[in-house]
């Protein structure tokens, strides 16, 4: 909330954040201005007499930015309260609606002068359940993005006595979506042609720990090869990530990835799924490489191949495709854009973000 506030108000947009909370309180920070109020159903039950309603007034907004397409009750109020303002709603992977939400969420959607996704592509399912129309705008904008930065590779080994020829680092939840045994299998497979591979895993959330563990014992390519370090610190992580040759990740499905965007913070070489989000974090595939989701044989073809690639992304080059998309002054930039256009398309000026 405050980092994506920041950076849009740091692009030129005056912010103000409005977010549902137990208690009353404002704050200002950096140049934005927090409200946490008490609404949600007192804001559906009375939404033109309660405190968000006098404060909306107060502010008169040029464009409300909602956090999440999950809210389409609020969204409809909102809609009421601020009458021919325009509102974007951004997308945090949410999934389709069970059919009988659907009728809630089309008017809700088209009460939106634009929507947010990171990639145009995720649009599509809800395009095609007609949930949105086919005119309205669709901004692609990752949610958010990192303070990670580069560092000495050989440093940040010593500093935590990792090794690998490759050093492979996976950063992801062990469960079916981020597909670990997908990536215990490949690894497996590149072993037999990269004796030197290390794959270094950090997870939070691990349903899957138990399979992992018994795939790990059952293959001698994967005993001693694969350390479950499980959670982190931050700041570990950020130091995993500047002492790894190369990023991998399993996912089916993601909303962006923020893991990804961290380690193309540090510099980090990616192989990660072909999926909407991750091609469009890295430029089509052209920052690290690209894989089939389930693909195990393809995933090690790819580690192979990093290890000798002479057309591999440098670090460097790596970063400033960071910088250039995905910092937080291209986020910055790319939302007060998005603000820009739907004040055009409907015209009034300063930018609420509402959660």
């Amino acid at each position: 909330m405050v980092d994506v506030a920041e950076c849009a108000d740091g692009a030129g947009a005056d912010v103000t954040v409005i977010q549902a909370s137990r208690h009353t309180r404002y704050l200002s920070r950096n140049g934005v201005n927090y409200h946490f109020l008490p609404f949600g159903a007192g804001a559906r039950l009375a939404p033109e007499s309660g405190d968000l309603a006098r404060l909306l007034r107060r502010i008169d907004p040029d464009v409300v930015h909602v956090h999440g397409l999950h809210f389409p009750v609020d969204v409809l109020a909102l809609s009421k309260l601020t009458m021919r303002t325009p509102i974007i709603l951004q997308d945090h992977a949410s999934r389709l609606p069970r059919f009988w939400r659907r009728p809630l969420w089309r008017r809700a959607f088209a009460a939106a002068a634009g929507v947010a996704f990171c990639s145009h592509e995720q649009a599509l399912p809800f395009a095609r359940a007609h949930l949105m129309s086919s005119t309205t705008p669709v901004y692609e904008i990752p949610e958010s993005s990192s303070r990670f930065t580069p560092g000495d590779r050989a440093e940040a080994r010593r500093s935590l006595a990792v090794q690998g020829a490759p050093l492979v680092l996976w950063v992801g939840h062990l469960d079916s979506n981020k597909d670990p045994l997908t990536v215990l299998d490949a690894v497996s497979l590149a072993a037999r042609t990269l004796p030197g591979l290390e794959l270094y895993c950090c997870y939070g959330a691990a349903p899957l720990l138990g399979a992992v563990q018994r795939r790990i014992a059952q293959d001698p390519d994967l005993n001693g090869r694969v350390h479950l370090l499980g959670s982190l610190p931050h700041q570990r992580i950020e130091q995993l990530m500047r002492a790894a040759d190369v990023f991998v990740l399993a996912s089916h499905r993601e909303g962006s990835g923020y893991a990804l965007i961290e380690a193309l913070a540090c510099g980090l070489p990616p192989l990660v799924t072909d999926i909407a989000s991750f091609r469009t974090l890295t430029g089509g595939g052209q920052i690290g490489a690209l894989w089939p989701t389930g693909d195990a044989r393809q995933l090690s073809r790819r580690l192979v191949s990093s290890a000798t690639w002479p057309q591999s992304p440098t670090r460097e080059a790596t970063r400033a495709h960071f910088d250039r998309e995905l910092s937080f002054a291209a986020v910055g930039r790319k939302l007060a854009r998005a603000y820009l256009d739907v004040v055009q398309r409907t015209p009034r000026g300063s930018a609420i973000a509402s959660s």
